[in-house]
């Protein structure tokens, strides 16, 4: 009985190990596809003319191959929505975790479980037909598919994602720490800001790492609601083009192996470098605050 159960776990343990391997086999194969497609543009433009350049023009005779204004709509869409996305996630975790009664958890908690699973085409189509016309009229604007209409549909995307692993960590919270924290005489509201929130950050840094990950590799909102424009913005209001936006627009109309290609792929290779960074930043603050003993999550 125990030889068998030995050759069981041993089996289990190889299963795993190779499905792991093949994982991490087939992301290596796609970062080699990227590079190897990417890379070949730097011999016609230099790296720095191709990350600081302002003018994106990969049609033009003489080409243009600058990418600072894809960059700069990139970061201030992801930014605006986590502006946006962090607080309401966060406090409707709280909110749901803590305060809400159980009848109103069981409602609320599906209903925005549910719009994570809404396509992000019909989300982009909302920003279209409503809420872009709705920005134009109220703020006299010229378009209503800009900056900010992109920003809020990102952020809608977000919040559910948010709030739901967040609402999960709080709810890992041991509820000794409750107890101690109401017995020493703390209000509910001091113990939620104090100790429950501070105990699950980690989880909560998860979460935002999370959301925010979806809203700047997204493609298809920031396609249908950032206006297309391939320039530097002045304000919110500023129609602009995200990097997975041009990669998505433009593959289709690139000669193979072409420059204009080759431009695409090296887009790839810098949002691949982001969402990189990102990552990292975002887990060392997840690792810095880890609780211990009873608050590990």
């Amino acid at each position: 009985m125990a030889v068998l159960r030995n050759r069981t776990e041993k089996a289990i343990h190889w299963l795993f190990l190779g499905i792991a391997t093949v994982s991490i086999g087939i992301l290596v194969l796609i970062m080699f596809f990227l590079f190897h497609e990417g890379l070949p543009i730097f011999k016609t433009v230099t790296v720095q003319e191709f990350v600081l350049g302002h003018y994106w023009y990969p049609t033009d005779d003489p080409s243009d191959f600058g990418i600072l204004p894809l960059i700069v709509a990139s970061l201030f869409v992801t930014l605006l929505s986590a502006m946006i996305s962090i607080p309401l996630g966060v406090m409707t975790a709280v909110y749901l975790s803590e305060i809400a009664s159980r009848k109103v958890a069981e409602i609320v908690k599906p209903v925005v479980e549910l719009l994570a699973a809404l396509p992000s085409v019909v989300i982009g189509f909302f920003g279209m037909v409503l809420v872009g016309p709705f920005l134009q009229k109220t703020f006299g604007i010229p378009i209503g598919l800009n900056l900010f209409n992109a920003s809020l549909m990102l952020a809608f995307m977000s919040v559910p994602t948010i709030c739901s692993i967040a609402e999960d960590a709080l709810y890992s919270v041991p509820d000794s720490l409750r107890e101690a924290s109401l017995a020493l005489g703390a209000t509910e509201l001091e113990t939620i800001v104090k100790v429950i929130v501070p105990a699950g950050l980690s989880g909560i840094s998860t979460a935002i790492i999370l959301g925010m990950s979806r809203a700047i590799g997204e493609t298809m909102v920031v396609l249908m609601v950032a206006g297309g424009a391939a320039m530097l913005p002045g304000s919110i209001f500023d129609p602009v083009r995200p990097m997975p936006a041009s990669i998505a627009s433009e593959m289709a109309e690139a000669p193979f192996r072409g420059e204009h290609y080759h431009a695409l792929f090296a887009i790839g290779i810098v949002l691949f470098l982001f969402t990189m960074a990102f990552n990292l930043v975002a887990d060392q603050i997840a690792q810095r605050y880890r609780q211990s003993g009873e608050a590990s999550l």
